[in-house]
């Protein structure tokens, strides 16, 4: 792989050479949340062109960040998924994705949200201090989209599809189509939401996963 070479002997120059080419960290961003056929990375990431999209994966399989898997039967064909490397990328990402949050308003006209999106939105949210002690299972049911939320001591388990196991409160949003994270829960602050399920869940809901605001200046 031709890798960018910044002269110089630090972690952080070496983690952008190896993940440092645009695109990269956001294809590694989808497949923190599951294993996506080329097809899905298209779809997930619109804008890139499809020889970039073939010329990232190819970099980041040769540095040991995503590796190729056989899909399951009956849809067969090829997976691109994180090796071990690649998911330990997993807390450097939501921290940025934390700070880019508090710089965000509302979604500009043409910015796309999609289950994965807002998956990694819950992750970069949770807060794992609040939710020690916490043993819990929520279910998001937002249009057609369903996201599960395993919390267990401290711990988030969480991507789309149901729950695996019964959940405590099933969380239904209103809005017609996908709307971000941060409506999400104000709709969920304001009681704009149908839940069936243990009641309480609600209020442990709305303290492990914190509502970033945007900064300053920012309008949201």
């Amino acid at each position: 792989m031709t890798r960018r070479d910044y002269g110089q002997y630090c972690g952080l120059a070496r983690a952008l050479e190896i993940v440092g080419e645009r695109w990269a960290l956001l294809i590694v961003r989808d497949l923190l949340v599951r294993p996506l056929r080329y097809t899905d990375l298209v779809e997930s990431l619109p804008g890139i062109p499809t020889n970039v999209l073939a010329t990232r994966l190819k970099e980041l399989e040769q540095a040991g960040i995503v590796e190729r898997r056989l899909a399951p039967a009956p849809k067969r064909g090829v997976l691109y998924a994180l090796t071990a490397a690649g998911i330990e990328l997993q807390p450097a990402l939501l921290a940025l994705g934390r700070w880019g949050a508090s710089q965000m308003g509302d979604p500009e006209p043409g910015e796309i949200i999609r289950p994965e999106l807002m998956t990694i939105s819950f992750r970069a949210a949770f807060d794992a201090r609040a939710a020690r002690g916490v043993h819990a299972v929520w279910e998001v049911h937002v249009h057609d989209v369903v996201l599960h939320l395993v919390v267990d001591d401290g711990e988030l388990v969480s991507g789309v599809g149901p729950a695996p196991r019964e959940p405590d409160l099933v969380i239904t949003f209103g809005p017609d189509g996908l709307p971000s994270y941060r409506a999400l829960m104000r709709a969920a602050r304001a009681g704009e939401v149908v839940y069936w399920g243990r009641p309480e869940s609600l209020d442990t809901f709305l303290r492990v996963f914190t509502l970033t605001e945007p900064a300053k200046g920012k309008t949201g």
